[in-house]
């Protein structure tokens, strides 16, 4: 089967009310006083936070928003796709794939399509102009079901270098974040003839135990190293080792859901004491989550760490050879001799602002360093 599809949300009613219930029906923990963030979501906020769920966030109004652009699904190797193919005004656009993270959906590159596929409209040169598409990498939102085990990146790879073929792009460019971030280098590595280049942004790239290589770390990537040594990494070790049994307290409850995916905004977005509204808006982070829940994805999109981590262990990678270019956020911890042990890495940028989900916290800058980037390489 390679027939594209088109494909528009459409969320049955009782699925929205039964969520509306749910929601209402909610039994909260007690807490101990003063603690704060310390150990998790405060319940005050998360009480309030839910409350707006269920009787100030519009999910029809954010769903015709999302129908706005096309949207298509196929199968490729067995898998369900569903992706947002988005074609530029401009004839000799670049295509470019728009790879997201975890957690996160095909959703947070809604404020970078406009001036990336129109760049003309955006006071910008319409020779920077990108054929967009925006896939939901599989096991999240619409690409569902899992087709079994073994989906990691470099299955997720495989499976969007044919959805580029399927759609008849010969030569592309790749950005991505977070899982993107390991699932558009493993393209560059499939199809290097294929590949212009890629871009990526919360990146990691971790030590490989050598001699020398914490030498002369400057002062910034020290401090992203002691980073990611201090890095709370306990829902990692939950996706990674455990993540159906997690899920039946996500998937049965937006409560939880809700609370897991809230915590890593406030986590990971910029500035670091600071709410996650004060980075995203509330709405569009209840955009995400109503996608995981209305999607069921609980489990799905955690498979992605069991795969990397638990079933095939950190590795040591296959250095690529397509031009990467490396964007680097206030909150990375992204250390540049060991990205340029593994990554053929021609254009680095390091911004003095921003968080994991630059998309939606500083769009203009991402847009300004992807158009940078695939300048040189057009």
């Amino acid at each position: 089967m390679t027939g594209i599809h088109p494909f528009r949300i459409d969320v049955p009613q009782d699925r929205i009310d039964d969520l509306h219930a749910r929601l209402a029906a909610a039994r909260w923990p007690d807490e101990l006083p003063g603690v704060g963030w310390s150990r998790g979501v405060p319940v005050g906020y998360l009480r309030e936070l839910a409350d707006h769920w269920r009787t100030g966030y519009d999910w029809r109004a954010h769903e015709a928003a999302l129908n706005e652009h096309p949207q298509f699904t196929t199968t490729i190797d067995g898998q369900n796709v569903h992706f947002l193919h988005v074609r530029s005004p401009e004839p000799d656009a670049l295509p470019l794939l728009l790879l997201h993270g975890w957690p996160g959906t095909f959703a947070d590159f809604l404020d970078v399509i406009d001036p990336l596929t129109d760049p003309r409209s955006h006071g910008g040169d319409p020779a920077d102009a990108f054929h967009l598409v925006i896939p939901s990498l599989p096991g999240f939102g619409y690409s569902t079901p899992l087709a079994g085990p073994g989906m990691g990146a470099a299955l997720m790879a495989g499976v969007l270098v044919e959805l580029m073929a399927r759609l008849g792009y010969d030569r592309y460019g790749v950005q991505g974040y977070d899982t993107g971030s390991w699932v558009g280098p493993e393209i560059g590595k499939q199809a290097p003839d294929r590949v212009a280049g890629v871009h990526v942004n919360a990146m990691i790239a971790f030590p490989a135990g050598v001699a020398g290589e914490m030498d002369g770390l400057s002062e910034a990537e020290r401090r992203r190293w002691q980073a990611m040594q201090d890095f709370n990494d306990g829902y990692l070790q939950c996706n990674s080792k455990r993540p159906q049994t997690v899920a039946y307290g996500l998937h049965d409850s937006p409560v939880g859901q809700l609370a897991w995916i809230v915590e890593k905004y406030k986590e990971f977005t910029d500035p670091e004491d600071g709410l996650p509204e004060e980075s995203l808006s509330r709405d569009r982070m209840l955009t995400t989550v109503s996608l995981y829940w209305l999607t069921g994805t609980a489990a799905s999109s955690a498979q992605v760490y069991y795969e990397e981590v638990s079933a095939a262990g950190w590795g040591e990678p296959r250095r690529g050879t397509v031009p990467t270019g490396v964007l680097v956020s206030a909150r990375d911890v992204t250390v540049r001799r060991w990205a340029e042990r593994d990554h053929h890495i021609v254009h680095w940028t390091e911004l003095d602002a921003g968080g994991h989900f630059l998309a939606m916290e500083a769009p203009d800058a991402l847009v300004g360093d992807v158009r940078l980037f695939f300048a040189k390489l057009r």
